[in-house]
Protein backbone atom coordinates (compact mmCIF):
# COMPACT_ATOMS: atom_id res chain seq x y z
CA UNK A 1 0.00 0.00 0.00
CA UNK A 2 1.30 3.47 -0.75
CA UNK A 3 2.04 6.06 1.48
CA UNK A 4 -0.80 8.57 0.34
CA UNK A 5 -3.34 5.22 0.41
CA UNK A 6 -1.93 4.32 4.14
CA UNK A 7 -2.98 8.05 4.72
CA UNK A 8 -6.57 8.49 2.43
CA UNK A 9 -7.54 5.32 4.93
CA UNK A 10 -5.87 6.91 8.21
CA UNK A 11 -8.03 9.83 7.60
CA UNK A 12 -11.13 7.83 6.66
CA UNK A 13 -10.82 5.30 9.90
CA UNK A 14 -10.47 8.58 11.68
CA UNK A 15 -13.23 10.29 10.23
CA UNK A 16 -15.86 7.01 11.05
CA UNK A 17 -14.72 6.80 13.89
CA UNK A 18 -15.58 10.99 14.93
CA UNK A 19 -18.72 10.53 13.25
CA UNK A 20 -19.97 7.22 15.28
CA UNK A 21 -19.60 9.75 18.20
CA UNK A 22 -23.68 10.78 17.29
CA UNK A 23 -25.94 10.67 19.40
CA UNK A 24 -29.07 12.73 19.21
CA UNK A 25 -28.21 15.53 22.27
CA UNK A 26 -24.52 15.82 20.47
CA UNK A 27 -25.99 15.98 16.82
CA UNK A 28 -28.08 18.86 17.51
CA UNK A 29 -25.14 20.95 18.90
CA UNK A 30 -22.99 19.71 16.63
CA UNK A 31 -25.93 21.10 13.86
CA UNK A 32 -25.91 24.26 15.77
CA UNK A 33 -22.10 25.11 16.52
CA UNK A 34 -21.26 24.48 12.68
CA UNK A 35 -23.66 27.12 11.81
CA UNK A 36 -21.21 30.92 11.93
CA UNK A 37 -24.54 32.30 13.57
CA UNK A 38 -24.33 30.38 16.97
CA UNK A 39 -20.85 32.34 17.43
CA UNK A 40 -22.36 35.94 17.06
CA UNK A 41 -22.11 36.63 20.35
CA UNK A 42 -18.69 36.40 20.64
CA UNK A 43 -17.50 38.36 17.45
CA UNK A 44 -20.07 41.10 18.83
CA UNK A 45 -18.29 41.20 21.78
CA UNK A 46 -14.69 41.31 20.48
CA UNK A 47 -15.85 44.08 17.96
CA UNK A 48 -17.32 46.13 20.40
CA UNK A 49 -14.24 45.29 22.80
CA UNK A 50 -12.00 46.40 19.28
CA UNK A 51 -13.32 49.54 18.82
CA UNK A 52 -13.07 50.45 22.51
CA UNK A 53 -9.87 49.44 23.06
CA UNK A 54 -8.81 51.11 19.68
CA UNK A 55 -11.30 53.77 18.23
CA UNK A 56 -10.76 54.32 14.79
CA UNK A 57 -7.84 51.71 14.00
CA UNK A 58 -10.45 49.11 14.69
CA UNK A 59 -11.40 49.27 11.51
CA UNK A 60 -7.89 48.19 10.36
CA UNK A 61 -8.85 45.21 12.13
CA UNK A 62 -12.14 44.61 10.71
CA UNK A 63 -10.67 45.03 7.72
CA UNK A 64 -7.78 42.14 8.35
CA UNK A 65 -9.55 40.10 9.78
CA UNK A 66 -11.89 40.33 6.51
CA UNK A 67 -9.11 40.26 4.38
CA UNK A 68 -7.80 37.05 5.75
CA UNK A 69 -11.62 35.22 5.27
CA UNK A 70 -11.62 36.78 1.55
CA UNK A 71 -8.32 35.21 0.80
CA UNK A 72 -9.13 31.99 2.47
CA UNK A 73 -12.15 31.79 0.80
CA UNK A 74 -11.18 31.99 -2.64
CA UNK A 75 -8.19 29.74 -1.98
CA UNK A 76 -10.28 26.59 -0.20
CA UNK A 77 -13.61 27.42 -2.25
CA UNK A 78 -13.24 28.88 -5.58
CA UNK A 79 -9.15 26.85 -6.31
CA UNK A 80 -8.80 24.20 -4.14
CA UNK A 81 -11.88 22.37 -3.81
CA UNK A 82 -12.36 22.18 -7.65
CA UNK A 83 -9.03 21.54 -8.34
CA UNK A 84 -8.20 18.80 -5.92
CA UNK A 85 -12.11 17.63 -6.45
CA UNK A 86 -12.05 15.21 -3.43
CA UNK A 87 -16.11 14.51 -2.54
CA UNK A 88 -17.29 14.94 0.64
CA UNK A 89 -17.39 11.89 2.43
CA UNK A 90 -21.01 12.83 2.27
CA UNK A 91 -21.44 12.42 -1.09
CA UNK A 92 -19.10 9.45 -1.32
CA UNK A 93 -21.21 5.86 -2.61
CA UNK A 94 -19.08 3.48 -0.39
CA UNK A 95 -20.21 5.45 2.53
CA UNK A 96 -23.57 5.75 1.74
CA UNK A 97 -25.31 4.28 5.15
CA UNK A 98 -21.96 4.19 6.86
CA UNK A 99 -22.03 7.50 7.40
CA UNK A 100 -24.41 9.05 10.26
CA UNK A 101 -25.62 12.59 8.54
CA UNK A 102 -27.42 14.88 10.64
CA UNK A 103 -30.62 16.76 8.92
CA UNK A 104 -29.72 15.79 5.84
CA UNK A 105 -26.98 17.66 5.37
CA UNK A 106 -24.23 17.21 3.12
CA UNK A 107 -22.14 20.38 2.12
CA UNK A 108 -21.19 20.76 -1.34
CA UNK A 109 -19.50 18.57 -3.94
CA UNK A 110 -15.91 18.95 -2.44
CA UNK A 111 -14.43 18.60 0.31
CA UNK A 112 -10.45 19.56 0.10
CA UNK A 113 -9.57 21.92 1.80
CA UNK A 114 -12.00 22.59 4.22
CA UNK A 115 -13.18 26.16 3.99
CA UNK A 116 -14.44 26.91 7.59
CA UNK A 117 -11.18 25.73 9.24
CA UNK A 118 -9.32 27.87 6.83
CA UNK A 119 -11.58 30.60 7.51
CA UNK A 120 -11.65 29.96 11.44
CA UNK A 121 -7.71 29.49 11.70
CA UNK A 122 -7.18 32.64 9.61
CA UNK A 123 -9.15 34.50 11.60
CA UNK A 124 -7.60 33.38 15.00
CA UNK A 125 -4.32 33.47 13.74
CA UNK A 126 -4.55 37.07 12.56
CA UNK A 127 -6.49 38.05 15.76
CA UNK A 128 -3.72 36.79 17.43
CA UNK A 129 -0.74 38.44 15.81
CA UNK A 130 -2.51 41.52 15.95
CA UNK A 131 -3.72 41.97 19.59
CA UNK A 132 -2.36 38.41 21.69
CA UNK A 133 1.09 40.09 22.72
CA UNK A 134 -1.29 41.95 25.20
CA UNK A 135 -4.66 40.54 25.13
CA UNK A 136 -4.18 36.74 25.84
CA UNK A 137 -8.04 35.97 25.94
CA UNK A 138 -7.55 36.63 22.86
CA UNK A 139 -6.46 32.86 22.24
CA UNK A 140 -10.29 31.99 22.86
CA UNK A 141 -10.51 31.81 19.04
CA UNK A 142 -8.10 29.20 19.06
CA UNK A 143 -10.92 26.99 20.93
CA UNK A 144 -13.95 28.03 18.51
CA UNK A 145 -11.67 27.68 15.58
CA UNK A 146 -11.21 23.81 16.63
CA UNK A 147 -14.60 23.17 17.54
CA UNK A 148 -15.67 25.02 14.90
CA UNK A 149 -13.80 22.86 13.09
CA UNK A 150 -14.77 19.43 14.47
CA UNK A 151 -18.23 20.17 13.42
CA UNK A 152 -17.58 19.64 9.80
CA UNK A 153 -16.19 16.36 10.44
CA UNK A 154 -18.23 14.92 12.94
CA UNK A 155 -21.18 16.14 10.99
CA UNK A 156 -19.55 13.77 7.92
CA UNK A 157 -18.97 16.89 5.25
CA UNK A 158 -15.31 16.97 5.55
CA UNK A 159 -12.28 13.84 6.64
CA UNK A 160 -9.99 15.07 9.36
CA UNK A 161 -7.26 15.84 6.70
CA UNK A 162 -9.45 18.69 5.06
CA UNK A 163 -9.84 20.43 8.63
CA UNK A 164 -5.72 19.83 9.47
CA UNK A 165 -5.11 21.29 5.63
CA UNK A 166 -7.42 23.92 6.16
CA UNK A 167 -6.24 24.86 9.77
CA UNK A 168 -2.75 24.91 8.22
CA UNK A 169 -3.53 26.97 5.35
CA UNK A 170 -5.85 29.67 7.24
CA UNK A 171 -2.78 30.13 9.59
CA UNK A 172 -0.61 30.57 6.80
CA UNK A 173 -2.39 33.16 5.06
CA UNK A 174 -3.03 35.22 8.24
CA UNK A 175 0.87 35.03 8.83
CA UNK A 176 1.79 35.88 5.15
CA UNK A 177 -0.67 39.23 5.58
CA UNK A 178 0.11 40.17 8.72
CA UNK A 179 3.83 40.08 7.53
CA UNK A 180 2.89 42.17 4.42
CA UNK A 181 1.04 44.75 6.56
CA UNK A 182 4.34 44.41 9.15
CA UNK A 183 6.25 45.30 6.05
CA UNK A 184 4.26 47.92 4.32
CA UNK A 185 1.37 49.60 6.67
CA UNK A 186 2.85 48.84 10.59
CA UNK A 187 1.21 51.62 11.15
CA UNK A 188 -2.27 49.84 10.93
CA UNK A 189 -1.23 48.01 13.07
CA UNK A 190 -3.44 49.14 16.38
CA UNK A 191 -0.06 48.03 18.62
Amino acid sequence: MAMVDYILALDEKLLLFINGLHSPWLDSIMFTLTDGKAWLPLFLTVVIFIFIKFKWKGFYVLLLVGLVIFVGDQLSSALLKPWVGRLRPSHQPHLEGVLHIVNNYRGGLYSFVSSHATNSFAVATMLWLLLGKHYKWIGIFFGWAIIFSFTRVYLGVHYPGDVVAGALLGAAIAWGIYKLVQKFAASAIPM
